[in-house]
């Protein structure tokens, strides 16, 4: 009987802490943003980008990286600011997509 109940417990401890942890994760906006950082890397790299909107890009990131956290802060992260995380991250990357396609070019 113990056994039983000791068994039960532990199960119900873990999907308790398995439902927490699927609550919170957010592996498309982390892998999205990875890629983006890659972009704005890549646009450094080959001149598309200049000093000036690199830093503006970064300070996107950043605040799209507090807004993240913020939304895992109480445990959960709800369908809605789901849906303000992903608007942000299409916000950032049309921003990215913008400054590497413009005429600016870093000085050599």
């Amino acid at each position: 009987m113990k056994r039983i109940i000791f068994a039960s417990a532990f199960i119900a401890c873990m999907a308790i802490s398995y439902m927490s942890n699927a609550q919170t994760a957010t592996p498309r906006v982390t892998q999205r943003q990875v890629n983006q950082q890659k972009r704005i890397a890549g646009g450094v790299k080959s001149g598309e980008l200049t000093a000036r909107e690199t830093k503006h890009l970064e300070t996107r990131e950043a605040k799209l990286q507090q807004n993240k956290k913020e939304a895992k802060a109480d445990g959960v992260v709800t369908g809605q600011e789901r849906r303000q995380l992903k608007r942000e991250e299409n916000r950032n990357s049309r921003a990215i997509k913008r400054q590497k396609h413009d005429a600016q070019q870093q000085q050599r």
